[in-house]
């Protein structure tokens, strides 16, 4: 995605599911997650070994939300997003995206052969720093 689809994909986004989330303070994922919700994202944690993380309830899968996703942010191991990935699908979200560290051209072209923008080996922190200096 171009800087200019990813403003205007933060601008138009309120909910992000953050598949890996930990509740652990040190992890990235808690730390990302907990920039997103100062920003006023909503956080949607998906993780099936927790019931809840940050004060918002835990999911086990991103089809198992209730309402809309706008973004699906991964924190998984490159090897399991195929499976995030086909889960994700199920909920059309505005995007896909994939934390640094985190690539799997498999998964991608699913995605976008859904239609569904794939960010991957990007962390959703310091691009939101980046593009929209207020954040």
């Amino acid at each position: 995605m171009s800087d200019a689809e990813l403003t205007r994909l933060f601008q138009q986004s309120k909910t992000v599911a953050v598949v890996g989330l930990s509740d652990k303070l040190g992890r990235p994922s808690n730390g990302v997650a907990r920039f997103l919700q100062r920003q006023n994202f909503r956080v949607v944690p998906v993780n099936p070994g927790l019931n809840e993380v940050l004060g918002e309830k835990c999911y086990p899968r991103v089809q198992d939300i209730p309402g809309e996703i706008d973004i699906v942010d991964i924190f998984r191991r490159s090897q399991f997003v195929p499976e995030v990935v086909a889960d994700a699908l199920t909920k059309r979200p505005r995007c896909i995206w994939m934390q640094e560290g985190v690539m799997n051209e498999e998964a991608a072209k699913a995605a976008e052969a859904a239609g569904i923008p794939v960010v991957m080996d990007r962390c959703i922190l310091k691009e939101l720093a980046r593009l929209l200096p207020r954040f």
